[in-house]
Order: structure tokens, then sequence, then C-alpha cells
């Protein structure tokens, strides 16, 4: 009679999976800078947080990542935390660490950009951003979503934790919000932000490489191969008087 070793056949598991060390920095470093910051608000806000106007005219460029880091409330550093660890954890076991930490800060740094040039739109619910303090990693979390959307497009995502939605309905969903939010008087500053994330994870995703910065250094050194070439008269194939036309 064959024997089968005594373990159980069922187990329950939560979530995408363990934390990895890059997310635990990453979180680590949100929850460290709202403690700070619940003892020192006006301070660290005016100093870390995105404020349009200090961009512009005093060159404060830091404020674009250091934004990402500061929240305004339990809430609001709960659940982006909690949608740090549930979309970014899979993204990171695909992409690996090293691609994640670069899409997650250019989708935070991007967002912030484009908040800072909607800002200066001569429209008064755009003006109204360029003096106002706008902080959250909202921006970096709707670029992971976008993400998340695009690899994984019937995944149920339960929005409100009720009701299961496909991933890439629910991001076409808090796409729109984020964006009639963005145009309208009673739009929160942080909904330009949204935006922002989503427009610059889909354009960096979207961009013809997985790479962007390796297509550039590609593009640079077959520049530099280039002008090495005419500086000492080589030409691909020869020149074209050449009639035996080959590498010289």
């Amino acid at each position: 009679m064959p024997r089968y070793p005594a373990y159980r056949t069922s187990s329950f598991s939560f979530g995408p999976g363990p934390v990895s060390g890059a997310l635990k920095i990453l979180i680590g470093v949100n929850v460290a800078m709202f403690l700070v910051s619940q003892l020192l608000p006006g301070e660290i806000i005016a100093l870390l947080g995105l404020v349009p106007m200090f961009v512009v005219r005093k060159l404060w460029v830091w404020q674009l990542g250091t934004y990402m880091f500061l929240h305004g409330g339990l809430l609001h550093i709960l659940f982006n935390m909690l949608a740090l660890w549930m979309f970014g954890a899979e993204l990171e076991r695909k992409w690996g660490t090293r691609f994640f930490l670069r899409f997650y800060f250019v989708t935070g740094i991007g967002a912030a950009v484009l908040t800072v040039f909607f800002s200066l739109l001569p429209m008064g619910f755009a003006r109204q951003l360029y003096a106002s303090p706008i902080i959250g990693a909202s921006g970096a979390i709707y670029g992971l979503l976008l993400a998340y959307a695009l690899y994984y497009p019937n995944r149920p995502i339960y929005m409100y934790f009720v009701f299961p939605i496909p991933a890439k309905i629910f991001v076409v969903i808090i796409g729109a919000i984020a964006f009639y939010a963005s145009l309208s008087d009673a739009g929160g500053v942080a909904n330009v932000t949204h935006l922002g994330g989503l427009i610059v994870g889909y354009l960096y995703l979207k961009g013809g490489t997985s790479d962007p910065f390796g297509e550039l250094k590609y593009r640079y050194l077959r520049w530099k191969l280039n002008r090495v070439r005419k500086k000492f008269d080589v030409y691909a194939g020869g020149r074209e008087d050449d009639w035996n036309r080959r590498v010289h």
C-alpha cells in the first residue's frame, strides 16, 4: 500500500506574496517621512512637498521627487502603501528590481513635471495649483496600476473592496475620474498628478523599448561611432565613387 506524506493539501494566502527588499525600503522611507511630517508638518511640506511656484521661481527641483514620500494622513499613506505592495510586488518579480525602481521614480517624477506644466496654464482651475502643496506617492502608484492593467488586463480588482472589475476597466475608470476632476474647479490638487502618472506610465511602457535608457545609450554609441568613421574617412560600404565598394 503506498504511503503519502502527512501534510495539508490546502493553504490560504493573501496578497501578491512577500515584500522584497526594494519594497521594504520604499515603504520604510514613506513611513519614516510620514512620522517626521507629523512632528513638523508646515516646515517639511513647504520644503519637500511639490509646490509648482517654488519649482519655477526658486528652482527647488528636488521637490519633483521628494513629494512622493510625504502623505497627508493615516488613510492616505495606508492605501498608497497597500497599493504599492499589492501591485508593485508582482511587477517587480516580472521586471526585476532595477527596472521596477526606475519605472516607479520615472512615473512619480514625470507626474510632478506634468503637474508643474499644468499649473502654468492660463485657466483658473490650473492656476490654483501654482501655489498649492502637493504630496503623496499617488503619481507613481497610478503608474503601477496602469502597468498592472497592461500586463494583467483581465485580473479582477475589487473596486471599493466590493465590486470585482477587470484591471483594464478599473484603470479606465480611475483615469476618467482623475481627468474629469483635474478639469473641474472642485477637483483636488492631486488629481492632475494621478492623471500624470497614468500618462507617463503609458508612454514609458509603450515607447517602443522596455529599456529606454539602454536605447538612448545605444543611439549615443551609434552617433559617436559615425563621427569616428567620418573623422578617419571610413564609410560603411565604401565611397560612392569607388568601383569596388568595401569598408575602408
